[in-house]
């Protein structure tokens, strides 16, 4: 063993620690709860500063403060109207944690008449707030960081999440003392009032640079540290989401982007419509008069913040300081507080940039009890520099750029470039989840909570499920039983395996599925960006219009069906195709697939030949597909083997084209199809947002029914976001077609402000589905004996049809936020409602997860 080494690290260590604590000696940080001695509750809006001193604080709603100061001072000082003041000694030098109770002042009043008068009404007309605040409106693009030509910084990112109020005995139960490594490692100075347990924690440190012109941001992480849970759970993943809920805060845009919700802000340019604001204080920081500006909404249920504004008066009209909480009527699932500090300090030329962005959340399934999840997210800059060009070179490659050794870095280069500090609770998580990862009990927790959730269960290498899809039944295979599964990134990062087999006991016929993947990028195939080759094989049943996926998803429950779905198609599919996805979220996916069609059920091919009809056994075709899909912006959900992708505000834009290949391994037909599809999410301030596509094909040559576009119908009692949910299986076709599908969520808006129904938290949901389109004469059957027969009832009755001039539109009015997971919808289907089986109305129900 090298001993001089080890010296040598001890020696460096110690130093670091003499430092550190040299360093904290420096400054004063004291925090606490001020209450009324009396009532035990807290006090909001009281003044706590260091005694002789302009340097404080006001208390929150929840009467918590906490200063902080390099100078020395032995005393603070708590002052509130109709209280005595109250100067209580502390340490100089320490973080240190001072409770108050502050007793009411009396006095001998004299007798007073008191009459009672109208409330004056608040108006925005007059009011010198809201003139202010329009002043602030007024000046947002030059109090923004691009109003400069370059700006670069560095940025550290922090979030953390702990149990909250965990009980202290909890880690002498029998089953949990092989953890008490774990639940006994607690913060409690903090939160004033909470003991904290931290279970995750994610850091990460960047360097920024900004130009205007031409615009380009640059981010270099040159830092990124996290927690990792083992195979079973995805930290890239599990940070990508919490950073999603946890939008970076920009106060100066319309909307905040919080809890997958939009916040409006308070200085958004309809911001005096929806808050009042009233001038509370005037103080003088760095010299600087600033204007204390509170704010609450007009509306306690609309989605909006309560809380205080600090604006310079120098004729910048900027925000110095702000506190921003959520009110607690507002229909926020899961959420029992929310506030947001954002701190800025004065730049050179006299203007503010922003220095800290501190939020905090107390999750949990009931408001009213302390346990919980408590989410902390902080964001410090440092090293803030304006109208400093860099070499073009800086700006150059992809917006983000992970640095060589970015996730190696040592606790020693942690410890020196670190932008803010860790708690002793916080340092010890690292250590306390690799000790955690390892244990064979936590791997068995784990392993039933994969399977609950994501209905795989394990066995290292090789995971089996999804369980939803083991049983299940149609009318042509009736009980149908399915056993399958896939490799892991244990076995491999660059080949995967995915496999099923089904069987179906009254057709008697097994049906199979098996592909090959393989990475090009040495990275796996479910991570972006994505560059993989895939061959696969399949043999499976569907419903005609439902195209078979890469792995058709069976579940129990939709094999409910309503009406008659007994046509059915025995599917054979041999498919190669490469996906290759870019940086800048553009990707291309080139697919070659055989595939032979062969009726199931009371469904049949005919065609006539010579006055009689002829039956078709099989239907063969070879297409090769290139599709080209750009989504700026698009961020996912990241697991270890599957990927989801997080709704913003950016357009995706999907544009295939596909070639029928006539001759080519028994294809009977050469055809053209063109397809092209945007997507895009539009935030509606306060009126919720709205989920639209808009969606166009063409088909270019003659085909029979199969390979005509049959329109996505939904017979299942499940409301399907992008099917037609009182359209029958097999109703409608067409080689032309333009559709738009509109979900509009208004978030409560109206609901909130009924009395009754504000409690329940529900929310209103529409929706509006139509399509336009029909069948030329070229693909007519009517017209051409040569092409299939469209299927009939058993009576003579046509079961298809081509759009002919009228769409084909149903729309949908809902609740949602029912037991904060459930959706129903009322649809009403429009036209075409003399056509055999068809429902005019339905309820349909939906289960999803939403803050």
């Amino acid at each position: 063993m090298d001993y001089k080494y080890l010296l040598k690290k001890f020696s460096l260590l110690a130093f670091t620690l003499l430092l550190t604590n040299t360093l904290l000696a420096q400054t004063t940080v004291v925090s606490g709860t001020v209450n009324d001695a009396s009532t035990k509750k807290p006090l909001p809006y009281v003044t706590v500063t260091f005694s002789g001193s302009t340097i404080g604080a006001n208390t929150d709603d929840h009467g918590k403060f906490s200063i902080s100061t390099t100078k020395t001072f032995d005393h603070i000082k708590i002052s509130f109207v109709g209280y005595k003041d109250a100067v209580l000694p502390i340490v100089a030098g320490q973080t240190q944690v001072v409770n108050v109770r502050l007793f009411p002042q009396a006095k001998q009043l004299n007798t007073v008449t008191v009459k009672a008068g109208k409330k004056p009404k608040y108006r925005n007309k007059g009011n010198p707030a809201v003139e202010l605040i329009r002043q602030v409106i007024a000046h947002k693009p030059q109090n923004r960081p691009t109003s400069y030509d370059y700006v670069q910084y560095k940025e550290y990112d922090k979030m953390a999440f702990s149990f909250a109020n965990v009980s202290t005995t909890f880690s002498d139960r029998k089953f949990f003392q092989k953890y008490k490594f774990i639940i006994d490692n607690r913060d409690s100075t903090t939160v004033p009032g909470k003991s904290l347990l931290p279970v995750y924690l994610d850091e990460k440190l960047s360097q920024v640079y900004y130009r205007k012109s031409p615009s380009k941001t640059k981010i270099n992480i040159l830092a990124q540290k996290k927690v990792d849970f083992g195979a079973a759970l995805d930290a890239n993943g599990i940070s990508q989401y919490f950073k999603h809920m946890y939008a970076d805060i920009d106060i100066y845009q319309n909307s905040i982007f919080l809890m997958t919700n939009n916040f409006l802000s308070p200085i958004a340019e309809s911001a005096p419509t929806f808050y009042k604001f009233f001038i509370t204080d005037t103080l003088v920081v760095d010299g600087k008069k600033v204007v204390e500006l509170s704010f609450t909404p007009r509306n306690t249920t609309d989605l909006l913040f309560m809380g205080k504004i600090y604006i310079t008066l120098d004729g910048n009209y900027a925000v110095q300081k702000a506190r921003l909480y959520a009110n607690k009527n507002i229909n926020l699932n899961f959420v029992k507080d929310l506030n947001i500090d954002l701190t800025f300090e004065k730049n050179p030329d006299g203007r503010y940039h922003l220095s800290k962005n501190s939020m905090i959340a107390d999750f949990g399934l009931n408001k009213n009890k302390d346990g919980g999840l408590y989410g902390t997210r902080t964001i410090t800059f440092n090293d803030y520099k304006i109208n400093t060009p860099q070499p073009d070179s800086a700006y150059a490659g992809n917006e983000v750029t992970e640095l060589e050794n970015s996730s190696s870095q040592t606790d020693q280069y942690w410890s020196q470039n670190r932008l803010d500090t860790l708690t002793t609770a916080e340092s010890k998580v690292y250590k306390n989840t690799d000790s955690l990862r390892n244990m064979p009990s936590f791997k068995r927790l784990t392993d039933i909570a994969t399977l609950l959730l994501a209905g795989y269960k394990g066995f290292g290498w090789f995971e089996v499920g999804p369980a939803n899809t083991f049983y299940s039944f149609n009318p042509v295979e009736g009980l149908r039983l399915r056993l399958g599964g896939r490799t892991t990134p244990q076995l491999s990062t660059r080949y995967y395996f995915e496999t099923y087999a089904a069987y179906g006991f009254k057709d008697e016929q097994w049906k199979y599925f098996l592909s090959a993947t393989y990475s090009l990028n040495d990275k796996s195939i479910y991570k972006f960006p994505q560059n993989y080759i895939r061959a696969s094989y399949q043999k499976d049943v569907t419903i005609p219009g439902e195209d078979l996926q890469f792995v058709q998803e069976d579940n129990f429950l939709l094999s409910f069906k309503r009406g008659n779905n007994d046509k059915y198609l025995y599917n054979e599919f041999y498919r190669l195709n490469y996906v290759h996805e870019f940086d800048s979220n553009f990707s291309y996916n080139l697919t070659f697939t055989n595939r032979t069609q062969s009726p199931a059920g009371s469904l049949s091919f005919l065609t006539e030949q010579n006055g009689n009809d002829v039956s078709i056994q099989n239907l063969t075709t070879s297409e090769a597909n290139l599709q080209f899909r750009y989504a700026p912006g698009e961020q996912f959900y990241q697991g270890k083997i599957y990927r989801i992708p997080i709704p913003n505000a950016s357009p995706i834009f999907e544009l295939d084209y596909t070639q029928g290949l006539k001759d080519v391994f028994n294809s009977s037909y050469s055809y053209q199809k063109l397809h092209a599809q945007i997507d895009k999410r539009f935030y509606n301030s306060q009126f919720g947002f709205a989920d639209v596509r808009v969606e166009a094909g063409h088909i270019f040559g003659q085909v029979p029914y199969p390979l005509l576009n049959i329109f996505r119908a939904n017979q299942t009692y499940a409301y399907d976001l992008y099917s037609y949910n009182l359209m029958n299986f097999l109703e409608f076709v067409g080689d032309h077609y333009e559709s738009i599908n509109i979900d509009q969520h208004f978030q409560g808006f109206f609901f909130n402000k009924i009395p009754l129904l504000k409690k329940l938290k529900w929310r209103e949901v529409a929706s509006f589905k139509g399509i336009w389109g029909g069948v030329s004469d070229e693909n007519n059957p009517y017209l051409h004996s040569n092409l299939y027969q469209y299927p009939l009832y058993p009576d003579g009755k046509p079961i298809t049809y081509a759009l002919g001039s009228t769409p084909y539109i149903e729309a949908s009015v809902g609740i949602e936020n029912i037991f904060k997971f459930v959706r129903i919808d009322f649809v009403r289907r429009f036209t075409y409602l003399d056509n055999p089986d068809v429902a005019k109305f339905g309820v349909r129900v939906l289960v999803q997860f939403d803050f």
